[in-house]
């Protein structure tokens, strides 16, 4: 198939059309049998020994009464839902009873699962999130990397307020955007840059960083003439600017890095999130970019909202959110499970890629934190609540993590959820001793 340029335009009566991305512009071939097996493997073994961290979610909560165990403990029984991860249980934790108290529910779980803000805690304001987890550990390790973090989603872009298609957002509460396409994600990764490409990359930066500057200069004599509340706005806006001015500047270092070589035509990158025919290997295509991103050590962070909140898919096409509002009702409840399941499926598969992969004294899952979960709890009658939220924290034995227990508070006298993404965040090698509304950090130490 003759190959295209990506700049490809079509002109016609002195008009220029910029063309769709086309598959023939792509740099690797990509099969026309949409959702076969996955050729994927992992590779032997790792060579950057480094701790690394991936949040990955899913929407609408889970049939909280297949997926809880009755045991407490090391010994403890899977519960009929967690069963699906018998083979590998000395790898996980249950940690259940967490929430965020903060928070009021609904579908903002994924706006508040890694912030635990009170969203409507600034007066005035409708909306008002917090640095998120993610970001706050990418700001340590994401200093060696290409890309600092990397947000994924089941949809591209921030969402709106209150139904985030991101997990992550700055210190200002900013939502950072997340992708949705492998394709796109394997281009920015993987796919070597021309001259003329980083020529015109380094043009857009300097074009942004001028306008920066010309935001920066403004702000300074803007500043001088506003009152007291308007400069603290002012300064949380001014916030966002440097942070970007930053991504700019690390960005710019590594234009004329070469990127890792990886061998595309394993990687089924045609998968569309909301297909129902593609979206059990649009979930694992993401898996695979993920391991692929951390054995090329091409970032060390990475959140994935695998469907936003009020939607989702099951592995048939079931609709994920209608099912959440089950009522009580056993049929919608057994489904609601068999979509648990099908999430469960998937994550083993890509514990299953980490545990094979050797690095130095053990595996690359022993320095990766896996952290699965949902920001809210359908409960035993559909009602979206903040509290005792499904979750599970797999990998990190390096670490200092120890599993192969069900970790359980009562949900009415429990810590915070903050309290665990602190512990993971020192357990990392961060040195900080608060984070969002925590009050300690010694849930699985526990």
């Amino acid at each position: 198939m003759k190959r295209l340029n990506r700049r490809h335009i079509l002109r016609g009566a002195g008009v220029a059309l910029a063309l769709p991305f086309l598959d023939a512009m792509s740099p690797w071939e990509i099969s026309s049998a949409l959702a076969a097996e996955s050729k994927f493997r992992p590779r032997a073994e790792s060579t950057i020994v480094q701790p690394r961290v991936v949040f990955c979610y899913v929407p609408n909560g889970v049939n909280i009464l297949q997926w809880q165990p009755k045991e407490v403990g090391p010994n403890y029984t899977l519960s009929p839902t967690l069963k699906v991860l018998e083979e590998i249980r000395d790898d996980f934790t249950v940690v259940s009873g967490l929430g965020h108290p903060r928070c009021t529910g609904g579908h903002s779980g994924a706006d508040t699962w890694l912030t635990g803000a009170d969203l409507r805690s600034v007066p005035g304001k409708d909306y008002a999130n917090s640095l998120s987890v993610d970001q706050l550990i990418a700001e340590s390790l994401g200093t060696e990397t290409r890309f600092a973090s990397q947000q994924w989603s089941d949809q591209s872009g921030t969402g709106s307020a209150g139904h985030s298609h991101t997990l992550s957002f700055d210190r200002n509460g900013t939502p950072l955007p997340a992708e949705d396409s492998p394709k796109r994600i394997f281009e920015r990764l993987f796919v070597p840059e021309s001259a003329g490409d980083r020529e015109a990359t380094l043009r857009r930066y300097a074009e942004r960083r001028s306008v920066l500057d010309n935001v920066l200069e403004e702000s300074k004599r803007l500043a001088r003439r506003i009152g007291k509340e308007d400069q603290r706005k002012l300064d949380e806006y001014m916030g966002s600017v440097r942070s970007t001015e930053q991504r700019i500047e690390r960005l710019e270092s590594w234009i004329d890095r070469p990127k890792p070589s990886v061998d595309p035509p394993l990687l089924q990158l045609a998968m569309q999130p909301h297909n129902a025919h593609d979206r059990p290997m649009w979930i694992d295509v993401m898996l695979e970019l993920a391991y692929l991103s951390f054995i090329t050590d091409s970032t060390r962070v990475i959140s994935f909202e695998w469907s936003r909140e009020a939607g989702g898919f099951g592995g048939g096409g079931e609709n994920h959110h209608e099912l959440s509002h089950h009522g009580g009702d056993a049929g919608m409840l057994e489904k609601l499970a068999t979509i648990d399941r099908f999430h469960l499926e998937r994550l083993k598969r890509f514990l299953g890629f980490l545990r094979q992969t050797r690095e130095s004294d053990g595996s690359m899952l022993d320095r990766t934190i896996v952290v699965f979960g949902s920001g809210m709890n359908s409960g035993e009658g559909g009602d979206h609540s903040p509290k005792n939220l499904p979750l599970l924290v797999a990998g990190g034995s390096k670490l200092g993590l120890r599993h192969n227990r069900h970790v359980h508070f009562e949900s009415e006298k429990s810590p915070p959820l903050s309290n665990l993404l602190l512990e993971l965040t020192q357990r990392i090698g961060i040195e900080t001793d608060s984070f969002s509304d925590a009050t300690g950090a010694s849930i699985l130490s526990a």
